[in-house]
């Protein structure tokens, strides 16, 4: 379980990206609701904690249990649509003692749960048995956050899959294999989801994006978008600065709803401007190739696979919420890692990031 290891092969750096990645968003978060801030703070200081203790814990000895993370993380989402809390018509919290959102967990779960089943089953990857077995393994949990409904985060769970079981050693022609039948298919059913009295998808997802679509005719369902470009567009190089008291702010007028969350990229360009959005750009790359890094000298392939799977989440996440607060893709709903009000988010991310420094800690030696 535990094990003696250098300091000097601890990665300092990836702990001071995300210390100030972390920092820079309790800021935003402060300005765009104060009442969060300490909370946010608190959240970082727990998640800190843990990250630094799972890190001196061997990662190997972690994946024994690989099975009992995958129940117990099901089980969290189960009991998400039993008894789970409903807040503006999702259910993705459950309240034990306090309110937290296991599907931020389970997705820090998954990468752990199939580093660790790929590795055992390398030589027998690209037979039919594994493929289907582990799309099936896939699939429920996958179903589990879509019923919630949270479509945003299937679609980046899904996509971290697709980065591991590449990584993992997936045959290019069973990719090629799959591409020729997913693109046709993608473009029919996106057809079918354009049709009236489709049946695919919830209306207000539909409408969403209908609203990226055609943002002049459904004005209504694109006014948070629009407003969160105005508001990105208003900052210019350097912004208006946090906490400012200007009448013109997007921010201040409370015509970006949660700008706390979801929109907190639309904060961060108002008020820290074009550069500031970089800074938080530049931070997320940083923390991500860092941990691909890492996985590359990783011991194991199950410490490559976690490495790079987790460096696959941070950039797939980041990908999408920034696009949908630049209005490049329809509004998904999902936090900036790191940045976004969450304590769940951010503390699960710190858990990933504390098995990524005990990798660092067991590379391979040349």
């Amino acid at each position: 379980m535990l094990r003696q290891y250098k300091l000097r092969d601890y990665r300092f750096s990836l702990v001071i990206w995300v210390m100030a990645l972390s920092s820079l968003g309790i800021m935003i978060i402060g300005s765009a609701e104060e009442t969060l801030q300490y909370r946010q703070l608190g959240g970082l200081c727990i998640g800190l904690v843990l990250m630094l203790v799972i890190s001196v814990i061997d990662y190997s000895w972690l994946l024994n249990f690989y099975w009992i993370f995958y129940l117990a993380g099901n089980g969290l989402l189960l009991a998400v649509l039993l008894v789970g809390e409903n807040v503006n018509g999702a259910t993705r919290w459950i309240r034990i003692g306090i309110q937290f959102q296991p599907s931020d967990l389970v997705k820090i779960i998954l990468i752990l749960f199939f580093a660790k089943f790929f590795s055992k089953y390398e030589d027998k990857l690209n037979t039919l048995k594994i493929i289907l077995f582990s799309l099936i393994l896939l699939g429920i949990p996958l179903f589990l956050i879509y019923k919630e409904p949270d479509l945003s985060t299937t679609l980046v769970t899904a996509l971290t899959f697709c980065a591991i079981i590449f990584i993992a050693g997936l045959s290019y022609k069973i990719i090629g294999g799959i591409l020729v039948v997913a693109v046709p298919l993608a473009v029919i059913l996106l057809s079918i989801i354009l049709q009236l009295g489709q049946t695919l998808i919830e209306d207000y997802q539909l409408s969403r994006i209908m609203a990226w679509l055609k943002p002049a005719e459904y004005a209504t369902e694109a006014y948070q978008q629009t407003n969160s470009i105005i508001a990105i567009g208003s900052g210019q190089l350097y912004g208006k600065g946090l906490n400012n008291n200007m009448v013109s702010s997007v921010k201040n007028g409370n015509f970006i709803v949660e700008p706390q969350t979801d929109f907190i990229f639309a904060v961060a360009g108002e008020e820290l401007g074009f550069l500031g959005c970089c800074l938080i750009i530049i931070l997320e790359l940083l923390i991500a190739v860092e941990c691909i890094r890492i996985g590359r000298r990783a011991k194991d392939l199950a410490g490559t696979l976690i490495c790079c799977g987790l460096g696959a989440l941070i950039m797939f996440q980041s990908f999408f919420n920034i696009c949908v607060a630049t209005g490049l893709m329809p509004n998904t709903g999902i936090p900036l890692p790191f940045v976004s009000y969450g304590m769940t988010s951010l503390i699960s991310f710190c858990i990933g990031i504390g098995v990524v420094l005990n990798i660092g800690l067991q590379t391979r030696k040349y």
